[in-house]
């Protein structure tokens, strides 16, 4: 399969297949999310932090009305009276249940008749009109977008209770040993891209950031090491926390990852509704950055800058380019990381190796998404396309970025330029985290 990360190699007819394959790879993960449990389940509200599912089911459906059957095919619109309805703006998720949502035979009837009118705009459309379809960009932000809501049920899952209904294998075991610190020299690197046709407008553009030498965490932190910050009363010495992190800590009563308790002398951890031992190698998750920000101040480390992560995770010192993943150009595959839900867990450290960057940083794609020290802003030069809301209404202070994806996202919506970001109190996404610190002198000139 052609990469979406190189431009102008594909035909017409081949763009307009792997366009159909992205739409039914989501498609099919929507449904499978979503029939895993019956009506009751879909349009219960499983926390006040998510929507009802039968919510996303319609609302992917909606989003791609909007855009690709009414804005890009300029047909008659679907639905337009539920519009309101499936506006993410306009319902708060608190909101949601109480709205008049479609029933979940109706949803999925609704999303069956956008989806055949979409396949047929398909088979006409000229990619070459404007800007919004070249190189088949308006499908593929529906293809990320549906994925990411598909991540966003993944987390629905997690939340609810019940008797367990998604099951998958476990995850590799390490392939090679992954410890300690990996050096990154100074100098300049490109972040961002220009090329990328699929790229979101916040990945966007390409430019030159140049950073003084660093140390990134060769993997991610593992549950051993926080177990530690546990056990040496981490959660309780408000040292090693910000002014508004204690003030979380305190006010949530945090005292460890969400989904852990103690099980005897140590933790368990629910996944998906299976309680089983906490695994020391593997990447913790379910931490919000507070706790990620406290954890690396009591390691004598902190978090890395959204511009660390990034080179750490492209920068080849061979060629000096920004590769589109950590190992080169070329899409995941099940070899390089943990992604696309093949598995409901972070995969132990160095479980991936073929995966690594050119520097030697292991697992920076799939597990979890790390929480860097950056608020979220748009790039130098940042122009918002095609809507403001995608990117541009969240820039500011009271949001942290998020890098590298997790176990429950999909290579449709994750590549080294790919950016998430969220409130910094947030837990119940899969999130983990690695640290960094300023490189000593004799570290930086060898």
């Amino acid at each position: 399969m052609t990469t979406t990360g190189q431009p102008g190699t594909e035909t017409t007819e081949g763009l307009r297949g792997r366009i159909a394959a992205e739409l039914g790879r989501a498609r099919a993960r929507t449904l499978a999310l979503t029939s895993a449990v019956d009506d009751d389940d879909l349009t219960r509200q499983h926390s006040t932090l998510m929507s009802p599912l039968v919510w996303d089911l319609a609302h992917v459906g909606n989003q791609e009305e909007l855009w690709l059957v009414r804005d890009v095919g300029g047909r008659a619109p679907v639905r337009q009276d539920i519009d309101d309805l499936y506006d993410a703006f306009k319902q708060p998720r608190s909101d949601r249940p109480t709205l008049p949502l479609l029933p979940p035979a109706e949803a999925r009837g609704y999303l069956t008749t956008v989806r055949d009118k979409v396949h047929d705009l398909l088979d006409g459309i000229r990619f070459a009109d404007r800007a919004l379809v070249a190189d088949g960009f308006a499908f593929g932000m529906i293809v990320q977008h549906e994925q990411q809501h598909d991540e966003t049920m993944l987390a629905t899952h997690q939340l609810r209770s019940g008797p367990p209904v998604l099951d998958a294998p476990a995850p590799p075991e390490p392939r090679s040993r992954v410890a300690g610190e990996v050096l990154v020299p100074a100098g300049p690197f490109t972040m961002g891209t220009s090329t990328d046709p699929w790229a979101l407008d916040n990945e966007r553009p390409a430019h030159t950031v140049d950073l003084p030498a660093y140390v990134i965490d060769a993997a991610p932190v593992t549950n051993g090491g926080y177990r530690e910050f546990i056990a040496d009363g981490g959660y309780d010495d408000p040292r090693w926390w910000s002014p508004a992190g204690w003030r979380h800590r305190t006010g949530a009563g945090l005292t460890a990852p969400m989904h852990w308790r103690r099980d005897g002398d140590g933790w368990a951890y629910r996944r998906f509704g299976r309680w089983s031992p906490v695994r020391d190698d593997e990447p913790v998750v379910h931490v919000c950055w507070y706790e990620a920000q406290a954890y690396a101040a009591w390691a004598g480390r902190r978090l890395p800058t959204e511009a660390e992560w990034e080179k750490a995770a492209r920068w080849d010192p061979v060629t000096g380019r920004s590769r589109r993943y950590p190992w080169g150009d070329e899409d995941p595959t099940t070899a390089h990381a943990n992604l696309g839900q093949r598995h409901l867990w972070p995969a132990p450290v160095g479980a991936y190796p073929a995966g690594a960057s050119p520097l030697g940083v292991h697992q920076l794609v799939g597990d979890v998404w790390e929480w860097t020290a950056t608020t979220f802003r748009g790039h130098p030069g940042f122009v918002a396309f095609p809507y403001r809301e995608y990117s541009e209404v969240f820039f500011g202070d009271d949001h942290r970025v998020l890098r590298g994806g997790s176990f429950g996202t999909d290579r449709a919506a994750c590549r080294g330029t790919f950016r998430n970001w969220d409130y910094p109190i947030r837990r119940q996404i899969f999130s983990g985290f690695r640290c960094a610190r300023d490189a000593r002198p004799e570290e930086a000139h060898g």
